[in-house]
């Protein structure tokens, strides 16, 4: 770069940008400081996001209770009357519990699921914002993750009355329910800035996603336990996190287990080392959104 001084000298500077490495971002501490630093602004795209999915519909809130529930009675008719599927834990073994447990797996699922569908076009379909450099493009992820947790409140509240009229019990372990949010969360989160960052360079990795969507529903235990899965095949679920979250959701929120803390533990670190290598790839890369878009 060609400067003049005071003295109409022309002097050279060189100026050298240095390299972008992921050790800035590995601190764990560092990236929950970043986001808080942008807590207003997640909490109005949160909103944003949240008023988009009822606008223009005249039916608004309550197609967050009638969808599931239209689903729900089919599921419940298919693999309780027809395959007479049980879950392990119950305390009735009645349609109604087996219909409650199997929402409350679809309400962890679902977050998961409808997270990890809409990442891969979270950039692209929000592209004036790639190009305002001080825009923090990290937290349309986090928008996206808020939505679907509020989402999912509505269909808890549904859970809980039907808890409550049909089991006549609300277990006091559901105070451990914020908990058992957080792996979820984790596992979510991370999965999605990945999946937002690969979504800007293959545009169709989409179809491809939609297929695993559709392999790990059948992989997780929503519609049957684990005990139906022969022993050689186990590995196979144990594998899959949504397995352990699913299972921890049913035990505190009807059947008034406390959470297995060990397992709780590894699960939590295990999904926190997704969500932290996420972060890493998605800060790491948006510096080339622009030039790609």
């Amino acid at each position: 770069m060609m400067l003049i001084n005071q003295t109409g000298a022309r002097t050279t500077r060189i100026i050298s940008a240095r390299p972008d490495s992921a050790r800035q971002y590995i601190n764990p501490i560092k990236m929950v400081r970043h986001l808080w630093a942008h807590r207003e602004l997640i909490r109005q795209f949160t909103i944003r996001e949240v008023l988009q999915q009822y606008k223009g519909s005249y039916l608004g809130l309550v197609w967050s209770f009638a969808t599931p529930l239209a689903m729900l009675s089919v599921y419940t008719f298919v693999f309780s009357v027809i395959f007479k599927a049980r879950f392990e834990g119950t305390r009735t073994g009645s349609h109604a519990e087996f219909a409650l447990g199997l929402f409350a797996g679809l309400i962890a699922f679902n977050v998961f699921s409808q997270v990890l569908t809409i990442s891969p076009r979270i950039i692209i379909n929000n592209a004036n914002y790639v190009k305002k450099v001080v825009f923090p493009l990290e937290i349309l992820p986090v928008s996206k993750l808020g939505a679907m947790i509020v989402d999912s409140l509505f269909n808890l509240i549904i859970l809980l009355l039907g808890s409550a009229i049909f089991l006549r019990y609300i277990p006091g372990t559901i105070i451990f329910l914020p908990l058992m949010y957080l792996p979820l969360i984790f596992l979510s989160l991370g999965l999605s800035w990945f999946l937002a960052s690969l979504g800007v360079f293959i545009r169709d990795v989409n179809n491809l996603l939609s297929v695993i969507v559709r392999m790990l529903f059948f992989l997780t235990p929503i519609f049957y336990p684990i005990s139906a899965i022969p022993e050689e095949y186990r590995l196979i679920l144990y594998l899959n996190p949504l397995t352990f979250i699913v299972n921890h959701f049913r035990r505190v929120i009807l059947w008034g287990q406390m959470p297995d803390w060990n397992e709780y533990i590894i699960l939590t670190g295990g999904t926190f080392a997704i969500c932290l290598i996420g972060y890493i790839w998605f800060m790491k890369s948006k510096k080339t959104f622009a030039d790609i878009m």
